[in-house]
């Protein structure tokens, strides 16, 4: 292809090789194509858009900001681009937070009807987002109808869905307290690991995992929902004694249970909470669900940005990378149970920035929790995590019209989506720039990482390849500048030959290097000065090729 007048052949066809072994392919499933390049927006319809005053988010207020989120339009740069919105749980529920299911065919009336929902999917497929909800399968609302019934009988059908013991068995979570609880009814206990309103499904009943895939199917196919995030899936299934987490039968019940969502709706997408080590989430791999939150990779993220310390990045990722495709992969910053982004990293819009910018340039599918986008901070207790989108400086911060069912956070006035909308250098514009950036760019889209040394431990670097398509990220995480900064690769990382690096984000005009015999990159120079807390990519093409030893 031509570029500014000189001819430049893209890496086709040269063997580029990875500095570290390539991922193994892995047996089905292979997440849906339109997930690659895809971008998801995690938020909560409570707090998103009020549309009739109340001060409760709702599926209408949510229909009403669709074109924020994706406005459909190829090259459009007004919208974020994300394709596919996550939503916390919709289903009947006693509580503000929903994880106590008493529904599971009807959508909360606070925020509407199953109408409204179906009104929802539909608006959103015109624009190119799909609709993920979040299915809570490990258990039920102590208010549904059928934990009720084995409540007060135990001759009632559903008294297998749960578990019960005449005494108080000797078992304790991982934070010191019994899973165990005292039925209100008569002198037994029932099994409940997160809370009494939450009794645990037991999925020993064949009943109880029929209706999972029962539920499952209404949403995909009545409702016209394209995925699940199931919650808190390590632990679904109990096994003897304290064996609460990661059973055997927790892996059975999830290979069943996708391979069922998969032959329903073949393009469906599954996305899992294992909120745990890296090494703990490859045991949920390869013929299980879609993909998985990598909580290591967000958690070295933030450490890292945190301390100005780029060494500590990478590691989680590409030990997930040895054995995951980056297709499968579900990365995220932090999500509605933990402080904000904002947050911990003490309300530095720059360090958020940087963050952002790592997250979006790594591999398989982004998830960005409403109001990241903006810097809005939060921290603990829950409520104070989830409290309404800030969309400009109005008493009802754009939200409603109402008293917001919660009260806002002190930055609402300034944090807002009206002050960054026309801001080049904001926030939001740099997540709408890399979203739709990630989304054309193939490497970006598709690609492998491959890590790539640097003179300075401030400052990170890595390749993204997809096939002959490759681009090089570099961030510098320090809160100086950083001159002369080098990258490196091991040997046979590229085909020998001189290359072209154009700017694509951040940066200056084309640079060269050379490639030699060995294949690798050494002591690179991509520019000259990294600005603080700066990000760059630059796309790799190949302008010259040696066919002799350098």
């Amino acid at each position: 292809m031509r570029r500014g007048g000189r001819s430049a052949r893209t890496l086709s066809g040269l063997a580029l090789c990875c500095a570290t072994a390539a991922a193994p392919a892995l047996a089905q499933p292979a997440p849906p194509a339109w997930t690659r390049g895809a971008t998801c927006y995690e938020l909560f319809v409570r707090s998103f858009q009020d549309s009739d005053g109340d001060g409760i988010g709702d599926l209408n207020g949510l229909v009403s900001r669709l074109d924020y989120i994706n406005d459909g339009r190829p090259r459009s740069t007004r919208s974020l681009g994300a394709r596919c919105i996550w939503l916390m749980p919709i289903a009947e529920s006693p509580s503000y937070h929903g994880y106590d299911v008493s529904d599971y065919y009807r959508v909360n009336k606070q925020y509407g009807t199953n109408a409204d929902f179906k009104h929802l999917v539909s608006e959103a497929h015109k624009r190119g987002i799909r609709v993920l909800v979040d299915m809570v399968l490990n258990h039920t609302s102590s208010a549904h109808p059928y934990f009720q019934a084995a409540l007060r009988d135990t001759a009632s059908p559903y008294r297998a869905w749960y578990r019960w013991s005449p005494t108080r068995p000797n078992e304790l979570n991982p934070w010191g307290q019994s899973n165990w609880r005292k039925s209100p009814v008569r002198n037994e206990w029932y099994y409940a690991f997160f809370g009494g309103d939450m009794p645990d499904l037991n999925y020993r009943t064949p009943a109880v995992v029929a209706e999972a895939k029962k539920i499952a199917r209404y949403w995909l196919r009545e409702m016209g929902a394209d995925g699940f995030r199931l919650d808190a899936v390590p632990y679904l299934v109990e096994e003897d004694g304290n064996r609460t987490v990661h059973t055997a039968s927790t892996h059975a019940l999830l290979r069943e249970y996708g391979r069922y969502v998969r032959s329903v709706a073949p393009n469906a997408y599954t996305v899992g909470e294992v909120s745990d080590s890296t090494r703990a989430l490859l045991t949920y791999y390869p013929d299980q669900l879609d993909s998985y939150f990598a909580f290591e990779v967000a958690d070295s993220l933030i450490a890292g940005v945190r301390r100005g310390d780029a060494r500590g990045i990478l590691p989680p990722l590409l030990r997930l990378q040895q054995t995951v495709p980056p297709a499968r992969l579900a990365l995220f910053l932090r999500n509605h149970d933990q402080p904000r982004t904002g947050s911990e990293l003490g309300g530095d819009l720059a360090k958020a920035r940087i963050a952002s910018f790592l997250l979006l340039t790594m591999p398989g599918v982004p998830f960005v929790y409403y109001g990241e986008e903006i810097g809005m901070t939060g921290a603990k207790p829950d409520e104070r995590l989830r409290t309404p989108m800030q969309w400009n400086a109005a008493p009802g911060a754009g939200f409603t019209r109402g008293v917001p069912w919660e009260r806002l956070q002190d930055d609402s006035l300034t944090a807002t989506v009206a002050a960054q909308d026309h801001d080049a250098s904001s926030l939001l514009n740099l997540h709408r720039r890399l979203i739709h950036l990630r989304s054309s760019n193939a490497a970006l889209a598709n690609g492998a990482l491959v890590p790539l040394a640097t003179s300075d431990s401030t400052v990170t670097a890595f390749l993204r390849r997809d096939g002959h398509h490759v681009v090089l990220v570099i961030a510098n995480l320090g809160a100086t500048a950083a001159t002369g900064v080098t990258v490196s690769s091991g040997a046979r990382t590229m085909s020998r030959g001189s290359f072209a690096a154009r700017a694509l984000f951040g940066g200056a005009d084309e640079t060269r290097f050379a490639i030699s015999s060995d294949g690798r990159i050494s002591a690179y120079v991509p520019i000259r000065t990294l600005a603080p807390l700066q990000g760059y990519i630059f796309e790799l093409s190949l302008v010259t090729p040696n066919h002799h030893s350098s």
